[in-house]
């Protein structure tokens, strides 16, 4: 059956069905999503604003694509494919505003998620979601530029769900 528009072909209505049970690490993030942010710049200056995030099934429900916008900051899509070989999560982070680009890791870890990888400059990162429950989670960036023996706060997102659970948030957002 062919799609009839981008966003048919996109969007799932929820994780493939024989992926299902493995999918769920992130399925909380469906649906749309307003966060306080708090993002530490290099030269130590702390820039906060608020912004949104919007999350789906995607790719016949085999991947969870988001979009997180804080203005004046960054504008960037993160996609999320689970890795049944490994038990984890590819995470491919894209920001064209900035032009910055990040490949991690994720896995569940201490009731959160915690995804880590390295920047193209050779530091150690590491994006973790925590305090989560139905309704809000916490999402701290970190960076390492000793390989992890010590680790700085980069940013600290306070997000909150204005939107019910939807199938096709991502849809609804651009109709």
């Amino acid at each position: 059956m062919i799609a009839s528009s981008f966003l048919d072909a996109l969007l799932a209505d929820g994780p493939a069905p024989d992926l299902a049970e493995r999918m769920g690490l992130y399925a909380f993030l469906v649906g749309s999503w307003t966060m306080h942010a708090t993002v530490h710049g290099d030269d130590g200056a702390a820039h906060r604003g608020i912004g949104e995030v919007h999350a789906s099934w995607v790719l016949a429900g085999r991947a969870l694509q988001d979009v997180w916008i804080l203005p004046g900051l960054f504008h960037g899509t993160t996609l999320r494919i689970y890795d049944s070989a490994l038990d984890a999560w590819h995470i491919l982070w894209h920001d064209p505003l900035k032009q910055y680009y990040a490949r991690q890791t994720g896995r569940a870890r201490d009731g959160g998620i915690v995804q880590t990888g390295w920047t193209d400059t050779g530091e150690a990162v590491r994006w973790s979601f925590a305090e989560m429950t139905p309704d809000s989670f916490r999402w701290l960036g970190e960076r390492s530029r000793d390989s992890g023996r010590t680790w700085g706060l980069q940013a600290d997102f306070r997000v909150r769900r204005v939107t019910a659970r939807a199938a096709r948030p991502l849809a609804e957002a651009c109709a």
